[in-house]
């Protein structure tokens, strides 16, 4: 399980030193292979997947039916855009560049761990997202168990 927010900084070839703290969890969960691709529900934002927990999200996705707009744009933000990459030497991973391009994501971004995922924001679209609150009429029903 993978959790925390660290500020990561892209060297000039777009590469990203995965955190210390997760390199290890990643070279046994899916030796060191993870998958870029965009997280369709917010702008900024890429979302990276040890191989074996994408292949499950790619298969749920492929099977929905393509005769509706919203399936044919989930699969083509998802499945159509995934890059598999593979941690180097210095555990660094290329993040490609036209996802890169398409999220703002420059030299700096932040990482969050996710649970199963991780996500990689630009560092602008993270600030905004962490300063704006969720209101009361937001909370599902759910959130109205939580004991926070």
């Amino acid at each position: 399980m993978f959790q925390g927010e660290t500020a990561v900084t892209l060297d000039d070839k777009g590469r990203l030193a995965l955190p210390t703290a997760h390199r290890e969890l990643i070279a046994s969960a899916c030796g060191n292979r993870l998958v870029f691709t965009y997280n369709p529900f917010e702008q900024g934002c890429l979302w990276l997947f040890p191989h074996a927990e994408w292949e499950k999200v790619r298969d749920q996705v492929k099977e929905l039916r393509g005769v509706k707009r919203v399936h044919r744009d989930l699969q083509l933000k998802l499945v159509g855009a995934a890059a598999e990459v593979t941690l180097d030497g210095s555990a660094r991973v290329l993040v490609p560049a036209s996802q890169r391009n398409a999220a703002g994501i420059d030299k700096r971004a932040v990482l969050l761990g996710m649970n199963t995922k991780f996500e990689l924001w630009s560092e602008q679209a993270h600030l905004e997202k962490i300063r704006t609150t969720i209101g009361e009429a937001d909370l599902s029903d759910e959130m109205l168990d939580l004991k926070l």
